[in-house]
């Protein structure tokens, strides 16, 4: 039986075929990410240059040659490669679990497509059994956290010792079943305080690869 990890490089390496051979590439975070740019490496297929959602992702890059730009030098561009908490069937996604939900999705928000990777343990009937994260205004933790509570019925929970690259901090939200994710997360997103959401629902994946024991399977949002 494979392990997670390699079920992640197996998908990993099914995305490479996924890189422009021309323009900017968006790449994500998290573990399977960090195995995807492995396979970069290993493979040698690298991208002209990219635009990164993390501190480390931008590290990981730069060692190996890709030139990094700034998402403000970068108008629309062709595909966005990351990895995801959970996945339902229709391609909405909780990110966030490494901490870098925000600058996901304004990333995602740019890019003409999203592969969505993952091993076949993040996919899910129904979101939610993973907790959700809200990335807040530290100012702001307690009012958004009691909120949060009121309109989710869940129970937010502070991330011990996470800032976030952009010197903010995350409620976890437990206990939750999130039968109308788009809904939710625009009622979240509109409490002041709260940076974002970690709820990719309005703006899900169009392409998910997920490894199984066998094989990557590879669906898209129009198969859904």
């Amino acid at each position: 039986m494979k392990s997670q990890d390699e079920l992640k490089v197996l998908v990993a390496r099914e995305a490479l075929r996924f890189v422009p051979k021309s323009g900017v590439l968006g790449v994500g975070s998290g573990s399977t990410v960090v195995k995807f740019i492995e396979q970069m490496q290993e493979n040698k297929v690298l991208p002209e240059a990219a635009v990164s959602s993390s501190n480390k992702t931008t590290q990981l890059l730069t060692e190996l040659g890709v030139k990094v730009l700034d998402p403000n030098e970068v108008t629309d561009y062709e595909v966005y490669i990351d990895g995801a908490d959970e996945v339902d069937p229709k391609f909405r996604l909780i990110k966030g679990g490494g901490a870098c939900l925000t600058r996901e999705k304004i990333l995602t928000s740019m890019a003409a497509k999203f592969v969505c990777i993952v091993d076949q343990s993040k996919m899910v009937q129904e979101l939610g059994k993973f907790p959700l994260p809200v990335e807040v205004i530290p100012m702001a933790r307690e009012k958004v956290a009691r909120v949060l509570k009121e309109i989710t019925g869940g129970r937010p929970v502070l991330r011990e010792g996470c800032v976030t690259d952009n010197q903010c901090e995350i409620l976890d939200v437990h206990d939750l079943r999130i039968q109308d994710p788009a809904a939710l997360e625009s009622a979240i997103n509109n409490i002041p305080g709260v940076v974002t959401v970690g709820l990719f629902a309005r703006r899900g994946a169009d392409v998910v690869l997920y490894a199984t024991e066998h094989e990557v399977k590879e669906i898209k949002a129009s198969q859904a």
